[in-house]
């Protein structure tokens, strides 16, 4: 599923333009976005958790050259599953 499938479901089930249920859909994904940039646990009942933990250093290998290459520390972002969507 991609942004445009979305986008459809929100103009079949609702019945608003194509236009309005874009940007609908990008303010969502923006507000999420800017959320997790700062930080922030974002919790949707009966879905899941979103949130950003940080990476450790470690280190990898080019697969090309197999030389060692440091990797260095980060944030990602991790999505725990609610349980009805879990029972899928």
């Amino acid at each position: 599923m991609i942004k445009l499938d979305i986008v459809n479901a929100v103009v079949n089930k609702t019945g608003v333009s194509r236009t309005k249920a874009e940007q609908a859909v990008e303010t969502v994904f923006g507000a999420m976005k800017s959320a997790l940039g700062k930080g922030e646990r974002i919790e949707l009942r009966r879905f899941g958790v979103f949130n950003v933990r940080p990476r450790k250093t470690g280190i990898g290998r080019n697969p090309r050259t197999g030389q060692e290459v440091s990797i260095p520390p980060g944030k990602a972002v991790r999505f725990k599953p609610g349980k009805e969507l879990q029972t899928l």
